[in-house]
């Protein structure tokens, strides 16, 4: 069996975890398939990434199955070859990765979603650090993204007390983006990726990188990175053709490039 969808469409590259008999929990060969769906969305026609689930949750996080199967991959590898590049390869993509939580996100499978750009989330979904009810610590940079969120004290006390949080109070906290309600979810998700796929895709990228960069940067530097990509931004067609678009008085299109 599959485990997870993936087709590029209208500029679209949407990545769908597909077993829902485990609530989308991760083994090896879903892990593999996303980071390579991940690649493949390097493709220039793709203009924005949409990570899903299927079923009643979005991801449950790794299976344990797998963990306690003899000749299962060991923790270590687990972490460093399948969480890890997936972290890696959505903040490296020059293009916005958004994370459409349609049901429960727990441990690894909720620090991917953080991870991404993006969140949005079904008013009935939840995020939950799972890692200490079992003995574990956050892993998929779990520890990097979550406090830089909700802030130091809100990040341990999720962390450490594994306390189940809704997707309004997600919201609330500055965790997600927005929450949509789950008869609109579909239609919701779809209208606001749809309109990232037609906006100009390099200067999105640049975005990206920027706020990457700002974790890290004192003000003066992220004064001149800002006039870096500022300059390298007013170089593309699409800064051309929503300055002339303005002009004209019309809607751009935009060509992300």
């Amino acid at each position: 069996m599959n485990t997870i969808e993936f087709n590029i469409e209208n500029g679209i590259a949407k990545i769908v975890l597909q077993r829902p008999e485990v609530y989308n929990s991760f083994n090896k060969e879903m892990a593999l398939a996303v980071q390579k769906a991940l690649d493949e969305s390097k493709a220039e026609e793709v203009r924005v990434v949409l990570i899903t689930g299927t079923g009643k949750a979005f991801c449950a996080g790794q299976d344990l199955q797998e963990v306690v199967d003899p000749n299962g991959p060991p923790l270590k590898s687990i972490v460093s070859e399948h969480y890890n590049p997936i972290i890696l390869k959505i903040n490296e993509l020059e293009k916005p990765v958004v994370a459409a939580v349609n049901g429960v996100a727990a441990g690894a499978g909720a620090n991917i979603a953080l991870n991404c750009d993006i969140v949005f989330a079904k008013k009935s979904a939840s995020f939950l650090q799972a890692f200490s009810k079992i003995g574990l610590i956050p892993d998929s940079g779990g520890t990097h993204i979550l406090p830089r969120l909700v802030g130091m004290q809100k990040a341990a006390g999720l962390m450490m007390f594994a306390e189940k949080i809704s997707a309004e109070d997600a919201e609330k906290m500055g965790m997600i983006y927005k929450v949509f309600e789950d008869e609109n979810f579909e239609n919701e998700v779809e209208s606001h990726v749809n309109f990232l796929a037609n906006m100009p895709t390099r200067a999105l990228a640049q975005t990206k990188k920027l706020l990457q960069l700002s974790i890290k940067s004192d003000l003066k530097t992220q004064l001149d990175l800002e006039g870096q990509y500022q300059t390298l931004a007013g170089q593309s067609h699409d800064y051309s053709e929503g300055v002339q678009a303005f002009l004209e008085k019309r809607k751009p299109i935009f060509l992300g490039k």
